[in-house]
């Protein structure tokens, strides 16, 4: 599904949004994004994936895949295993092992997830912000815009990433256990629309990855799509994104081509 700038620019009247951003500090602590009530502009709600599209976490979470998985006696090229991140965890365990021509019993997928919660824990000093995450968010919020963050990581794995953010727990986040159904299926975004009090339709999903555009068709939001986790634009393209950033910082830099105007 493919939408012209036309077609884009005609979305309106986007939902109530309760409460926004503000930066504080406290005790000499970092700041933190916490939402207040500012007044709404004319401009889409943001749903955001977050591994990939926020943070710089994808080849960790790649790396830890593939140490779980040869903890368990199977060996796949990394290149395999990036090409199904972004989907849940038990979706991507299930589509990796039927490409080997191997099933997997629930006990040992439940040990896969185990393991790779557990290398990927050794390796999240190594994860950073991507470029213009922090000042994309901040300028949202300032601007009134509505945003949520929805991922297929755990609450417990997700968490470390949000403090890179510096987000305060009063910011949307909708995680893999809040919902039945993970990436491919629309269930994370829906979730985030309703937290916010918008409508779906009246919302843009951000993503690095096929699934999260998927995703996004299946929910009836726009797709915008974004490099950072390493799937190529036509591939994004294919998959429903309406526009292809690099990472954030682009982002940023066009928001006006998604309908956020400044003064």
């Amino acid at each position: 599904m493919y939408y012209s700038a036309k077609e884009a620019a005609a979305v309106k009247h986007y939902g109530q949004f309760a409460s926004g951003l503000r930066g504080k500090k406290e005790d000499n602590r970092e700041e933190k994004n916490v939402q207040q009530p500012i007044p709404i502009k004319a401009g889409p709600a943001f749903l955001f994936d977050l591994d990939g599209t926020l943070v710089d976490s994808v080849y960790q979470h790649v790396l830890a895949w593939r140490e779980a998985l040869e903890e368990l006696g199977i060996e796949l090229a990394v290149w395999r295993i990036h090409r199904r991140m972004g989907m849940s965890g038990g979706l991507f365990v299930n589509a990796l092992l039927r490409e080997i021509g191997r099933g997997v019993a629930k006990a040992e997928a439940a040990r896969l997830l185990q393991l790779h919660d557990e290398a990927y824990a050794r390796q999240v000093s190594q994860v950073r912000v991507l470029p213009g995450a922090l000042e994309l968010l901040a300028y949202l919020s300032q601007a009134g815009v509505p945003w949520a963050i929805a991922t297929s990581g755990r609450a417990e794995s997700a968490r470390p990433m949000l403090d890179l953010l510096r987000l305060g727990p009063e910011v949307a986040v909708i995680t893999r256990d809040q919902v039945k159904r993970a990436k491919p299926d629309p269930d994370l975004f829906l979730a985030a629309a309703e937290r916010l009090g918008v409508p779906i339709s009246e919302a843009f999903v951000v993503g690095d990855s096929v699934w999260d555009l998927l995703a996004a068709r299946r929910a009836s939001a726009l797709g915008v799509g974004v490099l950072s986790g390493g799937y190529g634009q036509e591939e994004l393209e294919r998959a429903g994104a309406y526009r292809v950033y690099q990472d954030p910082a682009d982002l940023l830099r066009h928001l006006d081509e998604v309908g956020v105007r400044g003064e």
